[in-house]
């Protein structure tokens, strides 16, 4: 699969085009076909490294496509249907707290700027009926 590596020091020059074998999911794990990605200001500032971040970070925190894997122990979603990613993947409901903040994807765990990801279930919601992969990647952030 392709996939984009944001190498040290960040910067659009340090953008790196890599090809990797597309990973399998574990329990609890969806594995998607990203479809679209959306670019936002937040994914700017982790490529110009205004937010700091890891050699080799996957950028891009916005993702869309369908899922083409089901882990065990997975439910409410299946094999096809077509899924958006969450920006703050362990706020799941409730007030956010620092808790629910520790993780963005593309910034302090691999994105969106990939063939295929391998992420918890929580990380993605189903996207919106009649939505196209494009319209539902500009949802997350």
């Amino acid at each position: 699969m392709k996939l984009v590596r944001l190498r040290a020091p960040a910067g659009l020059e340090n953008l790196e085009l890599c090809e990797e074998e597309p990973p399998t999911p574990g329990p609890g794990e969806l594995l998607v076909r990203i479809r679209a990605s959306s670019l936002n200001a937040h994914d700017d500032m982790v490529v110009r490294g205004t937010i700091p971040g890891s050699d080799g970070r996957i950028p891009l925190s916005d993702g869309a496509g369908e899922v083409i894997a089901v882990g065990d122990g997975v439910d409410g979603l299946e094999i096809t249907d077509s899924v958006v990613s969450t920006f703050w993947p362990y706020w799941l409901g409730g007030e956010m707290t620092p808790a629910t903040k520790r993780v963005i994807p593309g910034e302090n765990v691999d994105g969106y700027a990939r063939e295929y990801v391998c992420m918890p279930a929580h990380f993605f919601t189903k996207a919106p009926a009649g939505y196209t992969h494009a319209e539902a990647a500009t949802l997350t952030c």
